[in-house]
């Protein structure tokens, strides 16, 4: 007899604050009893919640009395080790992962406190607004290197590319004769595929937990461990946003009615991980004809007043892929 199928909801609900990426957290324990954060979540009641959609809504709402706004389906999720730890029996299990978007954060909503936490807290190695982290090359490079050496035609995954070629995708980087990666051409996109490769080689908390790793290649863990699979999850939400970035104009759902170029700017900045050039950033913002001045300015001390600027909403009728195109960091 086969085991019941149970559906998780995961919701990664994003906002911007401060040049901080959040996301709201909820602190739950791991399988070994630790007190980690991790993504609003529960399961689909059919009897209950008319669509998956529905049910995530309503589960948000219920742990932290947040609607939701934008929502949209990132992936379905079912390897069962990596769900819930090598220690809990269910059989079936399937998560299904959300992207949702929301305006700068409240300290509270209702009566209900909000933990928010900072995305780049998990993935401090995707935050290049100030260079190339030193523990990107220092020590997760050469980690990650020493791990492709060990067996580079190793095709370890569905991709059916071996590691070698996963490691030079997932990083932009080339091997040369000394083993020393060189980073050549950063995607910031591959949020994803990087942390699959790290958890593979045993770089991250969440593979021990797991049983992927018996102990972490290197000391301390790179970046806060997550629930379960959230950090996956959240992985995949980053990415997902990074790219919509770029044909789709879901940066004004985090932004106020009204804001600056600067404002916008760092908001991209900020979701990016990528330090944008200003007057570079406003021709593309003037030439992708996103936004409209409201007439308004914001006060300053010293220099000319900052105009303050709307999402030009007719954009959306005038051509299909309106986003902000960005290019990746070479």
């Amino acid at each position: 007899m086969s085991a019941a199928l149970e559906i998780g909801l995961h919701a990664a609900v994003i906002a911007v604050e401060s040049g901080l990426p959040l996301y709201l957290a909820v602190p739950g324990k791991n399988p070994n009893g630790d007190i980690l954060d991790g993504l609003p979540f529960g399961p689909y009641r059919p009897d209950q919640h008319r669509t998956l959609d529905t049910g995530l809504r309503s589960w948000v709402e219920e742990q932290t009395r947040l609607s939701l706004g934008y929502v949209e389906q990132l992936y379905t999720f079912g390897d069962m080790g990596r769900i819930h730890g090598q220690n809990v029996g269910l059989e079936s299990f399937v998560s299904v992962g959300y992207l949702a978007l929301v305006r700068k954060p409240e300290a509270r909503s209702g009566n209900h406190s909000l933990n928010w936490g900072d995305w780049y807290s998990h993935f401090p190695w995707e935050d290049w607004r100030s260079g190339p982290p030193p523990l990107l090359t220092e020590q997760l490079m050469p980690a990650l290197a020493a791990w492709v050496a060990g067996s580079p035609g190793e095709r370890s995954n569905a991709s059916g590319l071996d590691r070698q070629v996963r490691f030079r995708l997932a990083f932009g980087c080339e091997l040369p004769k000394s083993n020393i990666p060189k980073i050549i051409a950063w995607d910031e996109e591959r949020v994803l595929e990087r942390y699959e490769l790290m958890y593979e080689a045993g770089l991250v908390d969440e593979a021990v937990t797991d049983g992927q790793a018996s102990q972490l290649a290197i000391t301390p863990s790179p970046g806060k461990p997550m629930l379960h699979d959230h950090r996956r999850i959240l992985a995949t939400a980053i990415a997902r946003l990074r790219a919509k970035l770029k044909y789709r104009p879901v940066v004004f759902e985090l932004l106020p009615e009204s804001f600056t170029l600067t404002e916008l700017q760092q908001t991209v900045e900020t979701l990016s991980g990528q330090r944008l050039h200003k007057q570079n950033f406003r021709r593309m913002v003037e030439k992708a004809e996103l936004v409209e001045p409201t007439g308004a300015t914001a006060s300053r001390t010293g220099g000319r007043p900052a105009a303050y600027f709307s999402f030009r909403k007719a954009v959306l009728r005038e051509r299909p892929a309106p986003g902000l195109r960005i290019g990746s960091r070479g």
